[in-house]
């Protein structure tokens, strides 16, 4: 597998890279992050090695990371046709107005005028609902979302860090009314969050929607540079993660990745990328760098062919305790079909 093995991103014809381009850390408003020349150059090596594909986010930054963009590839035709940018809309990036933010359609049209501004672009390739609006009713922002996409600011939409039942059901009233469906899903997944695999992946996968998954080294935790004797975070900005992973759970994950890593002769990033590029249903897990080295090392992951071995390795000692009724289903499958196999696959192979 390579950068440039383009897949179709769900139900659609849009191609992008098997990797996407997370450009959160474009900027240092955050306390960490690149400056602009340092982006605009990883964003070079990233098209250089075949990438299209970029996720970025109206509030990322505080909407720099989006300007960047904007000024290295939104103004040159030549590369804003090559790529593919997704960004998203739902942060409020006007405190005091409680229309700045959410999905209603209001917040969605202003949210989608500013960052084309700031991308100096006439379309957003894929607009993602970045999270959950628990007080706008999914008509409207599908409606609204229609809409962009009809009158060309948008090509295509996805909903991201969203319950299972409500993306199904936005799938659902958006194919009865013929307006323009989601086509892909993102969400949180790595060796330290594996939750999803009870619902949102088999979601995914069941209605053909394409997966975009962050955090694959859960903010660096698993990086390589931290370990079971050495969970001191690398910068203040990192610290809230890493004391919050700071478990047994997280030293055996890491001692079982260090030890796959060692066997391959190649770092713990790499490893942990290549597990969740090669998940069931990940169509484009989201890499971010803040330096050019960083980027060339987790496109290596790429060249990682984890053995039958390793996978087992990494599984077993990863595995979350889902929520019900999926552990009490494993139970009652067992039960109900004691010497079963599916295709020569045993329950091991099924999860059960």
């Amino acid at each position: 597998m390579a950068l440039t093995d383009y897949v179709t991103l769900g139900q659609s014809g849009l191609k992008v890279s098997p990797f996407c381009f997370g450009a959160m850390t474009f900027g240092n408003e955050w306390g960490f992050g690149s400056d602009e020349p340092t982006s605009k150059r990883i964003l070079d090596v990233f098209f250089d090695r075949g990438g299209n594909f970029i996720d970025t986010s109206n509030f990322y930054t505080q909407g720099h990371s989006e300007r960047i963009i904007g000024e290295h590839i939104g103004q040159d035709p030549a590369k804003r046709t090559r790529a593919v940018i997704a960004t998203k809309f739902s942060a409020n990036m006007a405190a005091k107005d409680p229309n700045a933010g959410g999905a209603s359609r209001k917040s969605i049209i202003s949210a989608c005028e500013a960052s084309l501004r700031r991308l100096k672009t006439d379309y957003i390739d894929l607009y993602w609902l970045h999270w959950d609006d628990p007080f706008t009713p999914l008509e409207e922002t599908l409606s609204a979302l229609n809409a962009l996409v009809s009158g060309g600011k948008v090509r295509y939409i996805g909903i991201s860090d969203t319950p299972a039942w409500k993306i199904s059901r936005a799938h659902a009233i958006a194919g009865f009314r013929g307006w323009a469906n989601v086509i892909a899903i993102q969400i949180e997944y790595s060796l330290l969050e594996r939750t999803v695999e009870g619902d949102l992946i088999p979601m995914a996968m069941a209605l053909g929607l394409g997966v975009t998954s962050w955090g694959p080294l859960r903010a660096g935790v698993l990086s390589g540079k931290y370990t079971r004797d050495n969970m001191r975070a690398e910068s203040p900005g990192r610290a809230p993660s890493v004391s919050a992973n700071s478990n047994e759970h997280t030293f055996e994950v890491l001692d079982a990745l260090h030890a796959v890593a060692r066997r391959h002769d190649t770092s713990a990033a790499r490893v942990a990328l290549a597990w969740v590029l090669r998940r069931p249903g990940v169509t484009a897990p989201i890499i971010g760098a803040r330096t050019e080295a960083q980027l060339q090392d987790n496109l290596a992951a790429f060249a990682i062919e984890l053995t039958a071995a390793d996978l087992e390795e990494l599984n077993d000692v990863s595995a979350s305790r889902l929520s019900f009724p999926h552990e009490f289903l494993k139970d009652a499958t067992r039960a109900s079909y004691p010497d079963m196999s599916v295709n020569g696959q045993s329950f091991r192979a099924y999860g059960l």
